[in-house]
């Protein structure tokens, strides 16, 4: 995190082929102050600036030159020091195929174009303050939970299935968190939107359900702790 006058400035990723787009997002978020934007305008000139220095966001257009956004997205949350960085898709590609791959690929939201300067600045506050840490107001107080296949040190930020590491994503960490935190209860779509996305009601729940099964891909046996209520939400069993 880049800091102006000794104050913290957060750091933000655009990558972007069209200049004027990238511009204006550029001059929208940097209105506040509290934001720094840099800009990329091809895939893998976006994967060498995260590689020099990890920004603390990433938006992310899909019609990339030389690499796709795609892919930008996939080989980012392959990499330790870019998984929790969070990645808003940002593209003009609307269909739920395509929306639905992308948050396969590791995005934490997708926007479509043509869209509101204030809604993508809605949505970069909400991600930050999911970033904030869990020191954030409402925040899943939990700390370590240890099941029959799966030990999680909340404070150490170490998943482990089996007695083999877990690599989660940040989105996919505190989607087990808060479930682990309310287990044994139900959490419907609309609440986990709201306590680990940060968004409101009226946001699509399609996020919630992408994101929980690539959570339970990666939890192996566990995978059957997160049960599925029909018709209301989710919750983890014991």
């Amino acid at each position: 995190m880049a800091t102006v006058d000794g104050m913290p400035r957060t750091r933000a990723l655009v990558v972007e082929d069209e200049p004027d787009i990238a511009g204006l997002i550029k001059h929208a978020l940097e209105r506040g102050g509290d934001i720094q934007v840099d800009i990329a305008g091809a895939g893998d000139e976006a994967l060498k600036l995260v590689a020099e220095a990890p920004p603390d966001l990433v938006i992310l257009d899909l019609n990339l030159p030389v690499v796709n956004g795609f892919e930008v997205c996939r080989l980012l949350r392959m990499r330790p020091a870019a998984q929790r960085i969070p990645i808003i898709i940002l593209t003009a590609r609307s269909s739920e195929t395509d929306r639905v791959v992308g948050l396969e690929s590791g995005a934490d939201d997708y926007i479509t174009k043509p869209f509101s300067m204030r809604e993508l600045a809605a949505r970069v506050q909400a991600v930050l303050r999911r970033t904030a840490g869990t020191s954030a107001a409402g925040a899943p107080p939990a700390v370590f939970y240890r099941g029959e296949h799966l030990v999680v040190d909340f404070e150490a930020i170490s998943v482990m299935v089996d007695g083999r590491p877990a690599r989660l994503t940040r989105r996919e960490f505190e989607l087990l968190q808060f479930l682990v935190h309310n287990r044994n209860r139900v959490v419907s779509r609309d609440r986990l939107l709201e306590r680990v996305w940060g968004y409101e009601r009226e946001v699509e729940t399609r996020s919630v359900d992408v994101h929980v099964g690539r959570l339970r891909a990666k939890l192996g046996p566990s995978a059957r702790q997160i049960e599925t209520v029909v018709g209301l939400g989710y919750r983890f069993v014991d």
